[in-house]
């Protein structure tokens, strides 16, 4: 989790990388060890360096290369990019009604639509696995995508409220086949307990 995002700013895409450094450290040596995705074929990174640093580190953990994809990338917020939400209700209160609301077509001036979002990262995600079938993949990307994978699996509009959790660092796990995703676990966090992970521990 960056600074900003524990701010509330709409972050960019070029936005600083995770400072919880202790985390990222361990993420490899957790996963090989068992925690998690030891036994993908692959590793999938979007190409800009927050998911893609963290992605490396997964990927080095277990000796596998990153392979990069920019449909992996969180949503574009055009001029709502480094802006809190606070500034965003102040500058831009209509089109900021229109973001909490989830209209699927709305877009900020030079950011990308709800729904045009969600198309590129379901289909992105759903190309992936298409091209590595039969396989474990992991994927390691932003919230938003996360919250659009979600929704495709559990077959939820994109104007609904969400009621799940999306936590930083934790796991997903989805199947996907000629149906489309299917939610096989959600948000798994155990790793986060181990003491690895405690204050100091490093």
């Amino acid at each position: 989790q960056t600074e900003p995002r524990r701010k509330r700013r709409c972050l960019p895409e070029v936005a600083p990388q995770a400072d919880d450094e202790h985390l990222r450290i361990n993420l490899g040596q957790l996963l090989q060890d068992g925690y998690a995705v030891v036994t993908a074929a692959v590793v999938h990174g979007n190409d800009l360096h927050r998911a893609f640093d963290t992605a490396h580190v997964l990927g080095a953990g277990v000796g596998l290369a990153v392979r990069t994809d920019a449909a992996l990338r969180e949503r574009s917020f055009g001029v709502f990019e480094g802006l809190t939400f606070a500034e965003i209700e102040q500058r831009h209160p209509a089109e900021a009604l229109r973001w909490r609301q989830r209209d699927a077509h709305f877009g900020p001036d030079g950011g990308e639509t709800l729904l045009a979002f969600y198309q590129r990262a379901v289909s992105g995600v759903a190309a992936i696995a298409a091209g590595q079938r039969g396989q474990h993949v992991a994927v390691v990307t932003h919230g938003g995508v996360l919250d659009a994978l979600y929704r495709a699996a559990a077959r939820v509009a994109l104007d609904a409220p969400r009621t799940w959790k999306i936590g930083n660092a934790s796991i997903n796990r989805l199947l996907h086949g000629e149906h489309g995703f299917t939610l096989v676990g959600w948000s798994d966090d155990l790793h986060l307990e181990d003491p690895l992970f405690e204050e100091g521990a490093l």
